[in-house]
Formats: C-alpha cells, structure tokens, sequence
C-alpha cells in the first residue's frame, strides 16, 4: 500500500504558512511506517523541535486505477476517515531554505495517525464534510470539504495520471487552516461530521 499526499489544498492553509496557490495539486508521499493506527501514542521524536498537525480527510482505494478520467473516479474508492499529516516544520524549512527535498519532514515514523474507514455511503455528499482537530479539547483546525480547491475525485484523476493507484492505498485530501505545534502531553482528538475518530496522546 502507498501513502499519497496532497499539499496546498486550502487557501486559507495556504495564506497561512505564506506559500503560493498551485497550478497544479501538490502530491507527496509517505512511507507505510509512518502509519499509526488504533489510537496509539506518538512519540516526538528526538531529531525535531517543531512538529505540526494538519488534520485532513483521507480515503482508501478499493480498486487498481490507472489514468482514471474524473467522471469515473468515485468507483475507485470505498471508504473515508481522518488523518494526521505530521510535519517536522524546523526539517522542512531547511530544506526548503536550500532548495531540497523534504521527504524526511513529512515521511518520519509515526507522522500519519489514521482513523477507522466509514464506508462513503454513510455520507450524503463527500465534498461536504465538516471535520476537526482539537489539542487538549480547544478546537485548532475545522475545515469543510466544500473548500477544498481541487475535489476528491479530481485529486484521485491527477494522480492516477502518474501513480497507478492500487487497493488499499490511502489518500491524504489537504488540511485547512490552523496548523501549528504540538508537545508531550498533548491529547489529540479528531471528529468527522461530529463523530470522534481520533483519539490519542503525544508522549
């Protein structure tokens, strides 16, 4: 399975961290080792001093895609849940700084908590969920799905252009505003649609 990942999906976010509004969807990737399931804790890690939270949207594929045409996206995936993009913020903007990549900033151990999927038949409209991310229950991120820039099943299309889409694999839509630091003793929680999907503490 693959962990695909879409950066700048939100104005405000954008607006935000002072970046420009893509021309095209920013994709990355994260390794499987950075999944962390069933509510575990995430231990910060010793090399960082600045890890952020973006709480996202993601989706499972349920079916191999390649070249997908956007009409026919929504058949290639079955299910919907919350995520956790961790960003190592200090690691990013140096290799930012010196014109790198920053796939260690994104793809460390433990920096994509996920949810249990919801079957997307559970939802009425997919490009309107509300979510949101609370840190020691004062809520820092809720976003809308209505304002992603570019919708599900037009991400899905894109990236099948350039990366067979295969089942199992998880999508990461964007975050919305609010995105900052977290630290040891944080408890994280997640609610999509008003239905707490995450839960878990940082040690």
């Amino acid at each position: 399975m693959k962990i695909l990942a879409i950066g700048r999906n939100y104005v405000d976010h954008i607006k935000e961290l002072n970046n420009e509004i893509p021309e095209d969807p920013v994709i990355f990737t994260k390794p499987d080792t950075a999944l962390l399931k069933n509510n575990d804790p995430f231990y910060y890690p010793d090399y960082s001093n600045d890890i952020h939270h973006e709480i996202e949207v993601i989706i499972k594929i349920c079916k191999q895609g390649k070249s997908i045409q956007p009409k026919f996206a929504h058949k290639y995936y079955d299910a919907v849940g919350l995520g956790i993009d961790f960003t190592a913020r200090d690691i990013q903007s140096k290799a930012k700084s010196k014109g790198l990549p920053w796939a260690i900033a994104k793809g460390f151990n433990g920096s994509a908590p996920i949810s249990e999927f919801i079957p997307k038949s559970e939802f009425k409209d997919l490009q309107d969920l509300n979510f949101e991310l609370q840190v020691n229950g004062e809520t820092k991120q809720k976003g809308n799905t209505s304002l992603m820039m570019y919708k599900i099943d037009e991400l899905l299309a894109h990236i099948s252009k350039y990366i067979t889409l295969s089942t199992g694999d998880i999508i990461f839509t964007g975050t919305p505003k609010g995105v900052g630091p977290v630290k040891k003793g944080d408890r994280l929680t997640g609610f999509l649609e008003g239905k707490k999907m995450l839960d878990f503490e940082i040690k």
